[in-house]
């Protein structure tokens, strides 16, 4: 994979010593769209990339780069998606892929035109711990009752009652407590369980955003409650219920540290099958070997995924109260 990153973020910083450890993965351009340009040549000099500059076109005309990252503000996802599948690149981008599950299938439709692979970054998907819980559901029987609980009181959040608004509060570039951390949610029970039957979510809102919330999805058999906040913290706690017993995360579901599985009449079993390695690493090795390989079967299956999320976020706006 030769790799153009789009974006100087928080994540941009966590996932480049992560990327240095991955064989396969070149990195061969730094893009700055902002006007951080100078942090971006830092970058370039702190992590080996080839070349750093301010203009994204440079990425996507370059013969060196064959797939880029989108890692930047969540209302600019969609438009450089589209521009890097238009210049015929392979293209991973940050959680929530898009606005709306629209868009998204847009964005499907060229990639699969194109026969070009389109991956969404989103962590608790590529973990051994995600598997084990999925090889471990049918223990629990029929399931019952989730609850899934992320919440983590923003750095932001002080400022934005003042009135200083950053991305991960404007509605207008896609903040708010479900996009950028309840996705982490979604993301965990649609993967298990799919779609479900109906969406509502309860938010507090303040100057027109979500600061905390809770979303509720029915799958008729059992009921789910994902709490997502960015206005209050509490303990970030996953329990999956069944009657025959229950699996219980002690740790947020973006990198679920650990699976307690507890049966009926038994003792726990604590389980962590988890690599010892950053909670980005497994993800991207993934990438690498989705694209290297061109598995565009794996890719699809993927995506499909991605686009029940965008459904059931964009459900989740829609019934907004």
């Amino acid at each position: 994979m030769k790799l153009a990153i789009i974006g100087t973020g928080m994540i941009v910083k966590e996932v480049l010593p992560v990327l240095k450890t991955i064989d396969g993965i070149l990195l061969e351009m730094i893009v700055s769209t902002s006007r951080s340009i100078k942090l971006a040549e830092e970058l370039s000099q702190d992590y080996g990339i080839k070349t750093y500059t301010s203009h994204y076109r440079d990425a996507l005309d370059s013969e060196m780069v064959d797939t880029v990252y989108i890692a930047l503000p969540n209302h600019l996802h969609y438009p450089f998606v589209k521009e890097a599948l238009m210049a015929n690149k392979h293209v991973i981008c940050e959680k929530p892929f898009t606005m709306t599950a629209q868009q998204l299938e847009e964005l499907s439709q060229i990639a699969n035109k194109r026969q070009l692979i389109l991956l969404e970054a989103i962590t608790n998907q590529y973990l051994e711990n995600y598997s084990y819980i999925k090889e471990s559901l049918s223990k629990l029987g029929d399931i019952k009752i989730i609850t899934c609980n992320f919440s983590q009181y923003s750095s932001r959040y002080d400022a934005f009652k003042k009135g200083e608004i950053a991305p991960v509060f404007d509605p207008e570039k896609g903040g708010g407590a479900l996009r950028d951390l309840n996705i982490y949610n979604i993301h965990f029970v649609v993967g298990l369980f799919g779609l479900p039957k109906s969406v509502h979510y309860l938010a507090n809102m303040e100057n027109g955003i979500d600061t905390s919330g809770i979303l509720l999805l029915d799958y008729q058999t059992f009921k789910v409650s994902c709490v997502g906040s960015k206005d209050s913290s509490a303990d970030c706690k996953t329990t999956i219920q069944g009657n025959k017993g229950y699996l219980e995360i002690n740790g947020p579901t973006s990198i679920i540290p650990s699976v307690a599985l507890t049966l009926n009449e038994e003792k726990t079993s604590l389980i962590n099958k988890n690599l010892n390695q950053p909670r980005l690493w497994s993800e991207f090795v993934a990438f690498e070997e989705i694209i290297r390989l061109k598995d565009f079967k794996e890719a699809k299956q993927r995506l499909k995924h991605s686009q029940q999320v965008m459904k059931v976020l964009e459900q989740a706006y829609l019934t907004t109260v």
